[in-house]
Formats: C-alpha cells, structure tokens, sequence
C-alpha cells in the first residue's frame, strides 16, 4: 500500500501549499503551524479536495477513513445508539470503552465536546481501513484520553494511518516524522534519526536531543526513558 504524491500544489489567494512525496506503510505524523496547511493536505490524500495541479495515486488501498477535528462534522444518528450504528460498531462494546453507557438515547449533539470525540474516535478505531487519516485527533481531550487513543493508534500494525496535529505533548509511536514548513511539505524521515531534523519537535524532545539523548520514540515511556539516562 502506497499513498504517492506527485508534484501537488494547491493555491488560494496568497496561500499555496506544495508536496512531494510517498506515504508507505506505518505510522506518519505531519506537522506544522496552525494555518499551514495540514487539513487541506488531509483533505487532498482523502480525495475530498483536488490540487491545482499534481495528482494523488492511492496504490492497492481498498478502504480509507478520514476523520476531522471536529466530531460534529461526522454525525448522522439521532441518539448515541443510531451514531454507533451508522458506523458499524456495537453501541454497547462503544458506550462502555467511552464512559457513555446509559445515554445511549441521548441525542450526540447534546455531549461535551470532549465526550463526543470520544465517541466519534471510537467508533473509527473499531473498523479497520487500508488508509486512516486523523486530522487534529487529540484535540479536545483530556490527558487520560490522549493517552488511550495514543495506544490505540500505535497498535494499529497494517495499513497507513497519517496523524495531522500540532499536539506537543502526547503522541503515538510512529514510524515517520513530516512536516508542513514555508508552504511545503518535508519528509524528515524515520525515528529515531527524523528527531534531529524535525522542526516543529516539542521542546521537550529538542531538549533531550540537544543534551545527547535521542528518543527512541515519541510516547511518553519513550521520552521518559531518554529523560532517566544518565
């Protein structure tokens, strides 16, 4: 499976966005300032938006997700219950992983925020897709929350799964760093060798590098590992 990007550009106004490259295999995380862009290259791979010019060849992908920031934007149940039908999912396995059992005839759009990513996010992580592009998926959780979709989506082992974020605090393993600087995008490589390169990296992981201890990863035992080395 493969995700080739050939020569895109897209313009609006004063704003362009230029990318080059192949999406293989794994874990890839792409990052970049608000506004640079990250949802609109989402939006590009997911065939939901077409470039100026260039093109996108998805190569032996047969099914594909792309999940936004936001959760209003994917509902279609009138209660909890029909949402978790309409993805596919058994509404009882997902209201007990959400915290949510006993409102399942609560219309979505009365949950928090909060809690309704959580719903949204489970009912994506119960299927699985050839491609799954997360776009901002840790925003509106909390810090426990975060941490359980960051398991979840390191152990997602086939496919592609593409994480568009500009979280500085908890992430996944991943396999491969991008990222989205002065309009077009850069493949920084794979971990742990990417680290050095990568921009946008929290100043948590610049630190550590700066100091001679290259994290092996970015999740948080990875990081505290590389802390505790003395």
């Amino acid at each position: 499976m493969r995700i080739i990007l050939d020569n895109l550009h897209l313009s609006r106004e004063n704003w362009s966005l230029s990318a080059h490259g192949i999406f293989t295999e794994g874990i890839h995380l792409v990052s970049g300032d608000i506004g640079s862009g990250k949802t609109t290259l989402a939006l590009m791979l997911a065939g939901l938006v077409q470039p100026s010019t260039g093109t996108v060849n998805r190569k032996d992908i047969s099914s594909h997700m792309v999940s936004f920031q936001f959760p209003e934007y994917h509902v279609t149940g009138p209660t909890i219950h029909d949402e978790c039908i309409s993805w596919g999912v058994d509404p009882s396995a997902i209201t007990a992983a959400t915290n949510l059992r006993g409102k399942e005839d609560l219309p979505p759009l009365r949950l928090s925020r909060g809690e309704l990513k959580r719903l949204h996010l489970a009912c994506v992580m119960a299927r699985k897709y050839d491609l799954l592009i997360l776009d901002e998926p840790f925003s509106s959780l909390d810090c426990r929350e975060k941490e359980r979709i960051c398991a979840e989506i390191s152990g997602r082992t086939t496919g592609i799964t593409i994480i568009f974020t500009h979280e500085q605090m908890q992430f996944p393993r991943v396999d491969y760093i991008w990222e989205i600087a002065r309009g077009s995008l850069h493949n920084r490589g794979s971990l742990p060798g990417a680290l050095k390169s990568w921009e946008h990296a929290p100043d948590l992981v610049k630190k550590l590098i700066a100091q001679g201890k290259i994290p092996a990863n970015l999740s948080v035992p990875d990081l505290t590992e590389a802390a505790c080395r003395t």
